[in-house]
């Protein structure tokens, strides 16, 4: 049986995802795009509009089902009531570091596409980024309060901001291209979640003692 044809927004989307992990939102060119997707600018204009909404639905279409599992589990603790940190904390990054296992070969790619997006330095490429994950991240942040209640929020703030990076580092494989990070970074998606849940439960009780 033959693999379905491609339609043009689907290419231009993966090639998008493909590209702006790369080289990131600035360096990479809507020309790069649309010659390595067999399209050209009237195609983007038309399913689009401009460079930045053709990656704001590459976005939101990457950030789709890590949301809906991230609001799924977060509304199954709720309803159980008493969440530890460490179970929202879970809750939150397996969903991301998971992107590669339910996206099947494509995975990798949208993985170190959101990382990428993520730690854009342009504000409102940033800004773009957290209009689509926001909603839902903003209720883990309440939640994580509400756990951590002789917490100020502000250190809760500050030890979520630092959870928020070190998703975005292993998504987009910065931290395995550091020297020595082989030795200690589990290429077992299971395992790094394991460790990095780990990890930030530590670092959250040992920053917020000292506040």
């Amino acid at each position: 049986m033959e693999a379905p044809v491609e339609s043009t927004r689907e290419r231009l989307l993966n090639v998008a995802e493909e590209r702006f992990g790369d080289g990131g939102y600035e360096g990479t060119s809507l020309r790069a795009i649309t010659v390595a997707a067999e399209a050209n600018i009237a195609a983007v204009n038309y399913h689009f509009g401009s460079k930045e909404a053709l990656l704001r639905a590459a976005v939101a279409r990457a950030m789709a089902p890590v949301n809906t599992e991230r609001k799924r589990r977060l509304d199954r603790l709720e309803e159980e009531g008493d969440a530890t940190p460490e179970q929202l904390i879970r809750a939150f990054v397996e969903p991301g570091l998971n992107l590669a296992i339910r996206r099947g070969d494509r995975g990798p790619t949208i993985q170190r596409f959101i990382g990428r997006v993520a730690f854009d330095p342009s504000p409102r490429i940033r800004e773009l980024y957290a209009a689509e994950a926001d909603p839902v991240e903003g209720r883990y942040l309440a939640a994580l309060r509400a756990a951590l209640p002789e917490a100020h929020p502000e250190a809760v703030a500050f030890g979520y901001v630092n959870m928020l990076g070190l998703l975005a580092l292993h998504q987009s494989r910065t931290l395995s291209k550091a020297p020595g990070a082989s030795d200690g970074v589990p290429s077992d998606t299971q395992d790094l979640t394991d460790s990095l849940v780990a990890f930030l439960v530590a670092a959250f009780q040992q920053g917020l003692s000292a506040n």
